[in-house]
């Protein structure tokens, strides 16, 4: 069965093939035989009912310089026109991500959209965490703070980092002598209108910050990502560099806890992380990791991805 796939992402011009998940789902949606249409969030219009983008119809490869080929904009009906959106776009996770996701909720029992949209809206990654508490590190969510001197005066050596944040963007660690805490309380209160969340330093992030894969719910494997010299911060985008390795039975324990309600919500690709069997956050806006975690293992994960969304198509038309 050949789909028709618009994938809401960035610019083409700009991703690093080597690496990028979109890219990989791209390249398999392709091999499969559907067709892929590129637009941007900005290019969604919303008029009595229907949902437009002026999207470009593209063809890629995995060839370094010259990765896509693309044809001339048109206006396509993204419930008309099209099979599936692969809602991909990076964050920040703000009101214009948040205004995305509801223009294309309104597709909802036309196109299936994934992540659906409302469940996307609804789980912001350091937010949704929450309702799995009983895995994760001590946890603070404030903008005051007195809160924030008594939580690390009772926790040492914390880390702090913007609630909506992405990448490994503006995460600080805070050492128990207090040096800056003040000064980024300030700071965080000035650049961002919503809380910061602090968190207890976890010294086994100099061992690494795994992030697993989920597809419907179940868990496709995980890559290890470690720092590099001098960093707490693991993310591959902030310099880590990623490892093989398996989960443990506290990361499969977190994983099946985590798995039926992903599947509920219509999160077929997440991405968790998870330091010292600590969980600290769920990813669903724009989860990668994929490339790394097949180029380990010989895997497909791409594969698996669109193996779930041909599954929900055909439930649909069944």
């Amino acid at each position: 069965m050949s789909l028709r796939v618009a994938v809401q992402m960035d610019p083409l011009e700009g991703i690093a093939i080597a690496g990028d998940s979109t890219f990989a789902l791209m390249l398999e949606a392709q091999a499969r035989g559907h067709r892929l249409f590129h637009y941007l969030a900005e290019d969604l219009t919303y008029e009595d009912g229907r949902l437009r983008a002026s999207a470009r119809e593209v063809s890629v490869q995995r060839v370094e310089g010259d990765y896509f080929q693309a044809e001339a904009a048109a206006t396509i009906d993204l419930a008309d026109d099209v099979d599936v959106v692969l809602m991909r776009q990076d964050p920040p996770f703000d009101i214009a991500y948040i205004t995305a996701a509801h223009l294309l909720e309104r597709l909802e029992g036309k196109t299936l959209v994934v992540n659906d949209p409302r469940s996307v809206r609804d789980a912001p990654e350091k937010l949704f965490v929450l309702d799995y508490a009983r895995f994760m590190p001590p946890t603070l969510i404030t903008r005051s703070q007195e809160e924030l001197t008594a939580f690390h005066r009772r926790h040492g050596e914390i880390v702090i980092k913007p609630l909506h944040g992405n990448a490994g963007a503006a995460v600080f660690r805070v050492g128990r002598d207090g040096t800056n805490l003040r000064a980024l309380a300030e700071l965080f209160t000035h650049v961002w209108l919503e809380p910061f969340i602090a968190q207890a330093f976890l010294p086994a992030v100099a061992e690494g910050d795994k992030r697993i894969i989920l597809v419907d719910g179940e868990p496709a494997g995980a890559i290890n990502r470690v720092p590099g010299a001098g960093e707490i911060r693991s993310n591959l985008a902030a310099g880590g560099t990623a490892h093989p390795t398996e989960l443990s039975e506290r990361e499969q324990e977190i994983c099946a806890a985590l798995g039926p309600e992903l599947k509920k919500r219509g999160l077929l690709f997440v991405g968790i992380d998870v330091i010292g069997g600590h969980l600290t956050e769920i990813n669903v806006t724009s989860p990668t990791g994929i490339v790394a975690l097949d180029k380990f293992n010989g895997t497909n994960t791409a594969g698996l991805i669109w193996d779930a969304i041909e599954r929900r198509l055909a439930g649909r038309n069944a």
